[in-house]
């Protein structure tokens, strides 16, 4: 995997398939990743795993440019 989003795609597309592995993304979803695929995921990174169904819709705000520009001064670990 070689982006966030390729891991993504992969991530789904494993818990489409896969029930006991959604099961699992749902509850530790770094122990789910890492498990299935090998990727640590940093510390520094905190995941959590919604569930969109016909009646809920997730709309996720990315951080903002001026945010991102800013964190290029601070030393922190980014997920590309």
């Amino acid at each position: 995997m070689s982006t966030r989003q390729d891991l993504q795609e992969q991530i789904i597309k494993k818990a489409w398939e896969d029930a006991e592995f959604k099961k699992q993304l749902i509850a530790n979803p770094k122990a789910a990743v890492k498990e299935a695929f090998g990727v640590d995921l940093p510390d520094a990174i905190e995941v959590e795993v919604v569930e969109e169904s016909a009646n809920k819709f997730y709309l996720v705000l990315p951080e903002s440019p001026a945010a991102v520009k800013d964190a290029e001064n601070v030393a922190h670990p980014m997920w590309q």
